[in-house]
């Protein structure tokens, strides 16, 4: 709305309503409950098989959090390759696939690949028909002890059966990742570390004039000789 001559400036300020608006969380309580509920029902529906599945361990982006590791989004295919575990066949059996993720390290694939071969170790194949086993699948033995377990332990852990504490994403500390060998191969220290680093730009910082000093001490002494 255009303004004209010397009148008052509008300031309309209608009732916003906003008590209407205005919105509580008291089902907060009620809405935890439900949630567990729903876990529960799904880990009970997909019963014996685990209700998360198996991630490998990354690093964490960026220079602040690089030194952690966390669980990434799926497993690389050179992984799956060195597993021996065909990347059709891994998200059938809980293993996830991310073509996009690339090994930059041998570290970390090593690690991943020792995962992998660790769960397919501890992996299961139940038949999809009852007493029809295919080759993959594993023995009916395996099958039913893994059945008459899951049975025993069903009630007692209310079907929350998960991978996280099987396969942990565990941060080391870096003095967990310094072994008894490791010690035993650092030098020993005396005296103060700092002091020490103060010497050594001390000694870097005054090399040419310390040298300078020596040579000019040594020609004085030659000429006090003559």
């Amino acid at each position: 709305m255009a303004i004209k001559h010397n009148n008052v400036i509008p300031n309309n300020h209608f009732r916003k309503h906003w008590q209407r608006l205005v919105r509580v969380h008291f089902d907060q309580p009620a809405r935890k409950h439900r949630r567990r509920q729903a876990r529960l029902a799904k880990a009970a529906a997909v019963a014996p098989r685990p209700v998360d599945k198996l991630r490998p361990i990354v690093r964490c982006p960026t220079v602040k959090y690089n030194r952690r590791v966390r669980a990434g989004r799926g497993f690389t295919l050179q992984e799956l390759k060195e597993a021996g575990i065909p990347r059709k066949l891994a998200p059938t059996i809980g293993i996830p696939v991310d073509h996009r993720r690339r090994n930059v390290s041998q570290e970390s694939l090593a690690a991943n690949v020792a995962r992998l071969k660790e769960y397919k170790a501890r992996l299961i194949l139940f038949p999809r028909k009852s007493g029809q086993f295919k080759k993959l699948d594993s023995s009916p033995e395996e099958v039913k002890a893994a059945k008459e377990a899951f049975a025993a332990g069903a009630k007692a852990d209310g079907y929350t059966t998960n991978l996280q504490s099987s396969f942990p994403v565990k941060n080391i500390t870096p003095a967990e990742a310094v072994t008894e060998i490791d010690r035993s191969e650092i030098p020993a220290v005396e005296g103060s570390a700092y002091r020490r680093l103060r010497e050594a730009r001390s000694e870097a910082r005054l090399v040419g004039v310390r040298e300078k000093r020596a040579k000019a001490k040594a020609e004085a002494a030659e000429a006090a000789k003559k």
